[in-house]
Order: structure tokens, then sequence, then C-alpha cells
């Protein structure tokens, strides 16, 4: 490109950059849902930060602290408790749907339209993102159109073929096709125009060249869970983190300006809901690394103060996490001793027990639970929830050990009996494995924030998004 053409499309991004301010749009949209994060989430993590200082009291994260709040109301169109299909589907289309669909009317069969179409109609560069699988249920409510979450091979295709430039998650959770032979969702993403980067660093090296763009953590790490990238309590220096997800997107669709009208980006923090699905007080980093990535876009917001919104919410709460336990006290220092996940511990814990063979004891077990959670040592525990853990230890040696199994993992009688009892101390209470009907909060800044207050309906979100934006509504 000479001179002449540079400047030509320099004057012109201008001209955009100054039409978007002047009519008042939001050219840049950031949508970060947390899955499965309730008001006590939030306010669980901002009060562990607190506790991390030796106080009673709030240390602010990000999102919470911008300028507009709202709660929002969840149920699906059939259900009083929905699930992040359906809330996914009313977050990204402003149609409610049954349990399960994606991107459906509750027939199960009519497609509506989603913020993300009406954006790349009006113009602008398309992201979708997540912590957890691509074709997983909040991502694919944005581009898919099934009558079953499960479908997921479905689900990949309906995303190699979608006209969006940009997407990052853990894999494909179903990528080979099912017709004997055929290419799987790598080659035919490849065949329409996608380049394929295994990690961060792999995005670095080929996104310059790259037309569109799937990020996905590397081989290695899918071949141990393609499903979701690690917890962030677990993640080791090469993991793909949301930040890296939220950085590289950002990049990329910034990159598309020359031919492209400003950009949507949503940010799925997936595994918050994992964590609180199986109880793990882990939830409180997924939340805090959930705020790292708002961080990124929050940067450049500060950039682009005038042609930029962030919304942050919600699909649904998960566990019906309480924050007190009758002796109107909360102790979440206790969680600042975790170590790892306890899907980790579980599998930790057998290869142990594979490594000490005959020597794997309880004394093995209890300094293992006291470097790793603190037990006895930071965490007092009663001579009763020792004896629990010890009791749980002996069943699961003579074979008689009942494992508990909620939506993503299976933990074992003393995964178990850790997390009961880390709960018990830090006075936090779980109601169930599942979802609930509490409010989710709704946070917003930037042009059009201010839509983003009182009480709405979680359809309301992405058509207020959507007017700020200038997208037609379909």
């Amino acid at each position: 490109m000479n001179f002449k053409d540079r400047l030509f499309v320099l004057s012109g991004l201008l001209l955009m950059a100054l039409s978007a301010i002047a009519d008042g749009r939001a050219k840049y949209v950031f949508y970060f849902i947390g899955d499965g994060m309730g008001v006590n989430q939030v306010n669980a993590a901002e009060t562990y930060l607190g506790a991390m200082e030796g106080r009673i009291g709030i240390k602010d994260l990000c999102f919470p602290s911008f300028p507009y709040s709202a709660f929002v109301n969840t149920q699906s169109a059939t259900n009083g408790v929905t699930d992040s299909a359906a809330g996914g589907t009313a977050l990204s289309t402003g149609h409610k749907t049954i349990n399960g669909a994606l991107g459906v009317l509750k027939d199960k069969t009519t497609a509506v339209s989603s913020i993300a179409d009406w954006a790349r109609e009006s113009g602008a560069a398309v992201g979708i993102t997540t912590s957890v699988s691509v074709d997983h249920a909040t991502p694919a409510a944005f581009y898919a159109h099934v009558g079953s979450r499960g479908e997921s091979y479905t689900i990949g295709t309906q995303l190699v073929n979608s006209g969006n430039d940009f997407y990052a998650g853990s894999d494909f959770v179903s990528a080979e096709n099912p017709e004997k032979g055929g290419p799987d969702l790598y080659v035919q993403a490849a065949e329409k125009g996608f380049t394929i980067a295994r990690g961060y660093k792999d995005y670095q090296k080929k996104a310059k060249k790259a037309d569109r763009m799937i990020l996905l953590q590397s081989e290695e790490a899918s071949k141990k869970d393609k499903h979701s990238i690690p917890y962030a309590i677990d993640r080791g220096k090469n993991d793909l983190s949301l930040s890296d997800i939220t950085r590289a997107a950002i990049n990329f669709l910034t990159k598309k300006q020359g031919e492209k009208d400003g950009f949507f980006l949503m940010v799925e923090g997936g595994k918050i809901d994992w964590a609180c699905h199986a109880n793990d007080m882990c939830f409180i980093h997924e939340l805090i690394d959930m705020d790292n990535a708002v961080k990124v876009a929050y940067e450049f917001y500060q950039q682009h103060p005038d042609e930029t919104l962030i919304v942050v919410t919600a699909d649904h709460e998960t566990g019906g996490v309480v924050l007190g336990r009758n002796k109107y006290e909360l102790h979440l220092d206790v969680v600042g001793n975790q170590r790892m996940s306890i899907d980790r511990l579980g599998k930790e814990l057998h290869k142990m027990h594979d490594t000490y063979g005959e020597k794997y004891d309880w004394n093995v077990v209890r300094n293992y639970l006291a470097e790793n959670f603190g037990f006895w040592n930071r965490v007092e525990l009663s001579d009763k929830q020792t004896k629990r853990l010890e009791k749980a230890f002996e069943y699961i040696q003579k074979g008689k050990g009942e494992s508990q199994e909620s939506l993503y993992q299976k933990d074992d009688e003393l995964a178990v009996a850790v997390k009961n009892i880390q709960a018990e101390c830090a006075l936090v209470g779980w109601q169930v494995t599942g979802h609930s009907n509490g409010y989710v909060p709704c946070f917003a800044i930037g042009v059009g924030a201010e839509q983003f207050h009182g009480r709405i309906d979680n359809t309301e979100i992405c058509k207020r998004m959507a007017n700020a934006a200038g997208y037609v509504v379909k």
C-alpha cells in the first residue's frame, strides 16, 4: 500500500471515529458474562480480598465499581430456574426459551438472531470467547440455533459456518465428523478461512496474516481436558488465561478496523459456574480472574472513553451460596489457604496413592491437606472435623467411599469432606449443586451505560446494548 492509499485509509478511519463520537454511539462493545455469578459470588470475592488484608469489609474489584448497576431476573420461558442455554439465549437474543435450547424459541425450532448478528450486520467485527469450550452453551447462544445444547458437533459446524471473525476457548468438545472419513471441525474451519492458533504465543505468531481466527489452548492442555482451560487456582505458566483471550480478541478485532466499523466482543468467565456446581470455594479465584480480564477491556475503554461500552452480567446464580452460618461472622480468609481446586485435589490424592503404595496412610494425607488447605496449622479444625476427614480416608482405602457427582465433576468422599469442612470454617453455606433463581447483577460503564439501572429482565440487556451501539435489533 503506497502513501496515498495509506493516507486515504487513515482519513477514513478518522472520519468513522469522529462520526461515532458525534452520534454518541458505542463503537466498541464488550459483553462480559460470568456464568453462575450471582450477587453473593461478587460480594464473596470482594469480601475475601478485604479479609486477605486482615480486615472486615470489601476491597473493590474493577467491574463492581462501574458507575451503573442493576439487578437482573433470570427465569426461562418454561422454568423458574434457568439453565445456561436458555439463560445465554435470553442474554444474546432478547428472547426467552425452553431450558436446554440455544438460539431458538421455546418451540425448539424457530431461530432467533443474536446481538452478534446485529453487530456484524451493522458492519462491526465480532468476537465470541470463553474460558470453556467454544461450543459450550453460553458462547453457542451467540451463533448457534439448536433444540438441544448437547448437539456439540452440530453447534461446532454452525460456528465454522458463521460470519464472525474471532473465537476463543479451550477447544471443540466434538470435533470429529460423524460421517466416516469426513473432515473434522479443524479442517472445516480452515476451509472457511479460519486460522487456528494453539495458545497465546502461537496466536501472536499467526495473527498478523490471519483473516479470521480461532484461538484454542495447546494440544497438550486439551489432551488433559478439552472441555475448559484450567481453573485459575490450578493454572500453570503456559496455560491459556481469560486475560490472554481478551487481550488477543481486542488485538485481532482492532486489526480488522480497516474493513470493519468497530467491534462487538463477548467474553464468558465460564468456570465460576463449574466451581459453584462443585460447591468449591475456588469460585472466588475464578471471579477475580474474570475481573482481571475486564481490566484488559477497561484499559481499552480508558483509551476510547467516548466510543466504548462495557457491560458485565451473568446468566444465572449457581450453588445458592450464602455468606454466613448463624454466628454473625464470616471467615473468608480461610479460602486464602486453598492451593488447588477440589477437582484437582481428588486427582492428586489418587496419584499419591499410586506413588506411595503401601506407605500411603492418613499421616501422608493429613500433611498434604495441611500444606494445601491450611488445615490444623492455619485453619483450626475441631476433633469431630478431623475425625470426619480420617474416616472418609479410611472408607476410600477400604473401597467403601461414596462419591458425589455434580454437573462437571465427580468428587470422592475425602474431597467432599474437605470442601464441606472448609465451607464450615469459612462460615459459608451452599444450598444446591445446581442453579438458583437468585438475582444476578449487571454493571456498566461507557457510552449508553446509564440504561443499566434498577431491576431489569435478562432479555433487555442485549437490546439496550444494541441501542447504545446503533445496531438494528431483529
